[in-house]
C-alpha cells in the first residue's frame, strides 16, 4: 500500500517482525486441532466425519471473521485489531478445556476459529509499512506464519503425551494471551492512521464497492486452493501419516512438519518472485506443479496380475513413506509460491481497501480450509479409500488451472486489443450480440417485430433453469422420509428441521438474490446460480451413502440446498423486465408454475432412481432398509441428488449462450433500496407469504406429516401430486389475474385457503377414529391448487400496483423515466416478496414439528394457519379489492 512518506526502515523491520511473530502464533493455535483432536476421538468416541468436522469448525470461524476484521482493520488500525483478536482467542482456547460432550467441543472450536481471522488484520497492518515495489516481499515474510501449523505438528505432540489435552490448550491459551498484551505494547500505529480519519466518513457499501469487479473473485478462487489445500493438509496429514503408514503420533508430527514448514517459509520466496517476475508467471508454475504431486498422491496401492507365459505375474504399485514425503515438500513448496502470488495483488489493486479485498479472498480461501477436511473424513467414510483427499484437491486444481489459463488468454486478448486492462473476467463478460441496448416492450410495434420473439426465448430458457432450482431446493422433502428406515437415528424434530432448513437458507439468500439480476445481468447470474446447485447435489450423493454421517453435516448439507430456493427471486425479476404490463401476469404465471413443477417432478423421479443402481458403480453402493415392511430391500438414496447434475449442467449452458442482458435494466442496490420504504412492498410480502409460503412449505412438509399421521400409508407415491397441482394452476391464476384482477382473485383464494384447512382437521386421525386419509389427502389438493392460484394471482398486483405509483410520483413530468423505475421498483419488490415469502417453507414443516413435540398433534398448527389467511384477506379488501381501495389492482 503506498504511503505519501516511506516510514523509516528500522520501522518497518520492526512492523513486520512483530506481526509475523504474532500471526505464527495465531496460526499455531488455529491448527491446533490437528494434533489434540486425536486425544479427543478417542475420549469422545468420534468417527472420522465427526473428527473432520471438528478440525474444520475453527477453519471455518477464521474464514468468515477475515471479511470483518479486514474491514474493521481498515476503518480503525491493525494494532488494536490484532490485540483484541489475540486476547479473545486466547479466552476461547481455554474454555475449550471444560468441554464435556461433542456439542460443547464444537462451541468451543468457533471460538478458537478467530485466530485464523488475524491473518487479514496483520496483512492490513504489514502492507501499510513497505512501498508497492516491496510489499511482495513483505507480505511474504508476514504470510510466513503459516509456519505456526508446524510448531503444532512438532511441538503439541510433546505437550500432549506430558499435560493431556487440557494442559496444551491451557498452555496455548497463555502463550497468545500474553503475545496480545505485547503487541498493543510494542506495535506502533501503522503510517496510514491519518488517512483512516480522513476518510472516517466512507460509508460501509463504499468500503465494498471493489468487491463487484470480478477480478477479486478471481483471486479468491487460486486462494481457496493454495491456503485452503494448504490449511486442510496441515489438519489431516498427521492423521493420515498415522492411518496409512503405522506411525505413532509424535513422528506422524514431525513428518507433517516437514509439509508445513516449507509451504509457510517459501511464501517468502514466492512474494520476492512475484515482485520480480510478476504473480501471474508464479500462479502458473503453482498450478501446474500442484497438478503433477497430488495426480501422484492420489494414486492408491494397487496389486496387479498378469497372465504371463508360464503363470501369473504379479506386482505391486504403492507410493513408500520417503516418496510421499519427497512429493508432499514439493507440493507444499509451490502452495507457498501461490499464497504469495495471489496477495501480490491486492494493495497494488487496492491500495485504499487492502482490508475488504483481502478479508473476501482470504475468507474464500479459509473457506477451502474449512470445507476440505470435513469433505475428507466423509470420502473415507463412504469410499473407503486413505487416497481420496487427494483426489478431492487433484480435481479443484485442476480445475483452477484450467480456468485461469482461459481466463488469462481471453484477457490478453481483449486488453491487447483494447490497449487497456480489464477488472472483469473477460470469459464471463457477455458477448455484445447477447446485450439488448434498446428495450421497449410497451411499444406494440418493437414488441410485435422483435420483442416478442426474444422474450420468449429468454422464458423458455429460464423455466428449465428454475425447474432444477425447485428440485434441488425441496430434495430434502423425499430423503427425510427414507432416512429413518435405512437407519439414521433423527428424531422426528429432526427430520422437520431437515425438511425445512433448505427453505430457511433459500429465503435468506433471496433477499440478495433479488437484486442481483440489475446489478450483474440475468444471462450471467442465471447461468451462476444454476451451476451453483452442482455443489450440494454432488455432496449430498457423497454423504447420504453413510449412516453415521453426524446430523450437523446434514443440517449443513440442507442449508446449502437454499441455493436452489435463491434462484427463484433473480429468475422471476429478471423475466418480468422482458414483457409488457399486460402481460406479465401470463408470462410470469408461466415462469413461476413450469418452475414449481421442479418441485412435483423431484418427488416424482426421486423415488424412481433410488430404488435402481441406475448410475453403476461409479455412483457408490446401496443402503439396506432396516425397518418396516420392506425390511431387507437395497436403496440407492444418493441418487436422488446425482440425477440432477448432468440436467444442471446443460441447463447452466444454455443459460449462457441462450439468454440475453437488456442495458436499460442496469442498476444498482441504492437505486433499488426504495422499494424498502415503500409500505405496498411490505404488505405484498404478507400476502406472498400466505401464497408461495404455503405452497412450499405444504410441498417441503406433506410427506413426513402424512406418513406420521397415516403409517400404513407410503406418501412417497403421492407427494408429488399436490405439488404438480399447486404449478399447473399459477398460470391459471395470473390469467385470471389479468383478466378479473388480481386483487380479487387473491381475496377469495384465501378463503379457499381456510375452507381447505377445515377440511384437513376434519379427516386427521383422532380420538375418535384413525381417520381418512384420501379425505385428508384431496384436502391437501385444494390448497396446493388454490396457492398455485394465488401466487400467480398476487404477482400480477405488484406490476400495477408499482406502475401506479411511480406514474403518480410522477405527475406531469417524464412518464418514459416512471416507466423505467416502475419496471425496476416492481423486479425488485417481485424479488423480495418472493425471499420472505420461502420463509413459510422453513415455518410450515417447522410448525408441525414444534405442535406435535408441545401438544401432541399438528392441529395447533393448521388452526394458526386459519388465523393467518383471515389476516391475508382483510389486507387485500382494505387496500386493493375494495370499491375506493388506495390501489385498485
Amino acid at each position: 500500500m503506498a504511503t505519501s512518506a516511506t516510514p523509516a526502515k528500522r520501522d518497518q523491520y520492526r512492523a513486520l517482525g512483530i506481526s509475523t511473530l504474532a500471526f505464527t502464533l495465531c496460526f499455531a493455535v488455529w491448527t491446533i486441532f490437528s494434533i489434540i483432536g486425536l486425544r479427543m476421538k478417542q475420549e469422545f468416541g468420534l468417527s472420522e466425519t465427526q473428527l473432520g468436522l471438528l478440525m474444520a469448525t475453527p477453519i471455518l470461524t477464521g474464514s468468515i471473521s477475515r471479511f470483518f476484521l479486514g474491514i474493521w482493520s481498515d476503518r480503525i488500525g491493525g494494532r488494536r485489531v490484532f490485540s483484541l483478536v489475540m486476547l479473545l482467542t486466547a479466552a476461547c482456547v481455554y474454555l475449550l478445556t471444560f468441554a464435556e460432550s461433542y456439542t460443547t467441543l464444537l462451541v468451543a472450536a468457533l471460538g478458537v476459529g478467530l485466530a485464523g481471522g488475524s491473518f487479514i488484520v496483520g496483512v492490513a497492518y504489514t502492507a501499510a509499512w513497505f512501498e508497492p515495489s516491496r510489499q511482495g516481499t513483505a507480505l511474504g515474510i508476514f504470510g510466513a506464519g503459516n509456519v505456526g501449523a508446524a510448531l503444532t505438528n512438532f511441538g503439541a505432540p510433546f505437550l500432549l503425551l506430558a499435560l493431556g489435552w487440557q494442559g496444551t490448550a491451557q498452555v496455548y491459551a497463555t502463550v497468545l494471551a500474553i503475545m496480545g498484551v505485547v503487541f498493543f505494547i510494542v506495535a506502533q500505529e501503522d503510517p496510514l492512521v491519518a488517512e483512516r480519519q480522513d476518510r472516517g466518513r466512507e460509508s460501509f457499501r463504499q468500503q465494498l464497492a471493489p468487491l463487484s469487479e470480478f477480478r477479486v473473485w478471481r483471486f479468491s478462487l487460486y486462494y481457496f486452493f493454495v491456503f485452503g489445500g494448504f490449511v486442510a493438509l496441515a489438519l489431516w496429514l498427521p492423521h493420515y501419516l498415522i492411518e496409512v503408514y503405522r506411525l505413532d503420533i509424535a513422528t506422524a508430527g514431525i513428518i507433517a512438519a516437514l509439509y508445513t514448514v516449507p509451504a509457510s517459509l517459501f511464501r517468502i520466496l514466492g512474494g520476492w518472485l512475484s515482485d520480480r517476475y510478476g504473480a501471474r508467471r508464479v500462479m502458473y508454475w503453482t498450478l501446474i506443479a500442484s497438478v503433477i504431486c497430488t495426480f501422484l498422491l492420489s494414486y492408491p496401492p494397487t496389486d496387479y496380475t498378469i497372465q504371463g507365459i508360464r503363470g501369473e505375474i504379479g506386482f505391486r504399485v504403492a507410493m513408500g513413506l520417503p516418496v510421499f514425503i519427497v512429493v508432499t515438500f514439493v507440493l507444499g513448496f509451490f502452495m507457498s509460491l501461490g499464497k504469495a502470488a495471489v496477495f501480490k495483488h491486492i494493495p497494488v489493486y487496492y491500495p485504499r481497501h487492502v482490508g475488504a479485498v483481502g478479508g473476501v479472498v482470504g475468507m474464500i480461501g479459509g473457506l477451502g480450509g474449512f470445507l476440505m477436511p470435513l469433505t475428507f473424513g466423509m470420502l473415507n467414510d463412504v469410499l473407503g479409500i486413505w487416497q481420496s483427499c487427494f483426489m478431492l484437491l487433484f480435481l479443484i486444481v485442476a480445475g483452477a488451472l484450467t480456468w485461469m489459463h482461459h481466463a488469462i488468454r481471453s484477457a490478453e486478448r481483449l486488453e491487447w486489443k483494447q490497449k487497456e486492462e480489464k477488472t472483469d473476467l473477460p470469459e464471463l463478460s457477455t458477448p455484445s450480440g447477447l446485450v439488448i441496448d434498446e428495450w421497449h416492450p410497451e411499444d406494440a410495434d418493437f414488441w410485435e417485430t422483435k420483442g416478442k420473439q426474444i422474450a420468449r426465448r429468454n422464458l423458455w430458457i429460464s423455466i428449465p433453469n428454475l425447474f432444477l432450482a425447485f428440485s434441488v431446493w425441496t430434495i430434502w422433502s423425499i430423503l427425510v422420509v427414507k432416512m429413518p428406515k435405512l437407519g439414521f437415528d433423527y428424531s422426528s424434530n429432526q427430520l422437520f428441521w431437515l425438511a425445512a432448513l433448505p427453505a430457511l437458507s433459500g429465503a435468506t439468500l433471496r433477499i440478495f438474490y433479488s437484486f442481483m439480476v440489475p446489478i450483474f445481468g440475468g444471462r450471467r447470474w442465471t447461468a451462476i446460480s444454476t451451476a451453483s446447485l452442482l455443489l450440494p447435489c454432488l455432496w449430498i450423493g457423497v454423504a447420504i451413502q453413510d449412516t453415521g454421517t453426524p446430523y450437523l453435516v446434514m443440517l449443513i448439507l440442507a442449508l446449502l440446498c437454499g441455493f436452489g430456493g435463491g434462484n427463484f427471486a433473480s429468475s422471476m425479476a429478471n423475466i418480468s423486465f422482458f414483457y409488457p404490463q399486460s402481460q406479465k401476469g401470463a408470462a410470469l404465471g408461466l415462469n413461476a408454475g413450469l418452475g414449481n413443477l421442479g418441485v412435483s417432478g423431484m418427488q416424482l423421479l426421486a423415488p424412481l432412481v433410488i430404488a435402481s443402481s441406475v448410475f453403476g458403480d461409479w455412483a457408490g453402493g446401496s443402503l439396506t432398509v432396516v425397518t418396516g415392511s420392506n425390511a431387507g430391500d437395497v436403496l440407492w438414496l444418493q441418487n436422488a441428488a446425482f440425477v440432477w447434475v448432468p440436467l444442471i449442467v446443460i441447463a447452466a449452458v444454455a443459460a449462457w449462450f441462450g439468454m440475453n442482458d437488456i442495458a436499460d435494466a442496469k442498476s444498482s442496490f441504492r437505486d433499488q433500496a426504495v422499494i424498502f420504504r415503500r409500505a405496498d412492498n411490505w404488505r405484498m410480502c404478507w400476502l406472498y407469504l400466505g401464497m408461495f409460503g404455503s405452497f412450499i412449505g405444504f410441498a417441503a412438509g406433506f410427506p413426513l406429516l402424512s406418513g406420521m399421521q397415516f403409517p400404513g400409508v407410503d406418501p412417497v407415491k403421492f407427494a408429488f401430486l399436490g405439488p404438480l397441482v399447486g404449478a399447473l394452476t399459477r398460470p391459471v391464476g395470473g390469467i385470471l389475474a389479468d383478466k378479473l384482477g388480481g386483487a380479487n382473485v387473491t381475496f377469495w383464494t384465501f378463503a379457499v385457503m381456510i375452507l381447505g384447512i377445515l377440511g384437513v382437521l376434519s379427516f386427521l386421525p383422532g380420538e375418535a377414529g384413525g381417520g381418512n386419509f384420501w379425505g385428508f389427502f384431496l384436502m391437501f389438493l385444494v390448497l396446493f391448487a388454490a396457492s398455485g392460484i394465488g401466487n400467480g394471482s398476487t404477482f400480477r398486483m405488484v406490476p400495477i400496483i408499482f406502475r401506479e405509483l411511480l406514474m403518480g410520483e410522477a405527475g406531469n413530468g417524464d412518464k418514459a423515466q416512471a416507466e423505467k423505475a416502475a419496471n425496476k421498483e416492481s423486479a425488485a419488490v417481485l424479488g423480495f416478496i418472493s425471499a420472505i415469502a420461502a420463509y413459510g417453507g422453513f415455518f410450515i414443516p417447522k410448525s408441525y414439528g414444534t405442535s406435535i413435540d408441545l401438544t401432541g398433534g399438528v392441529a395447533t398448527a393448521l388452526i394458526s394457519f386459519i388465523v393467518f389467511y383471515a389476516s391475508c384477506m382483510l389486507l387485500t379488501w382494505w387496500y386493493y379489492s375494495r370499491r375506493n381501495a388506495p390501489y385498485p389492482c
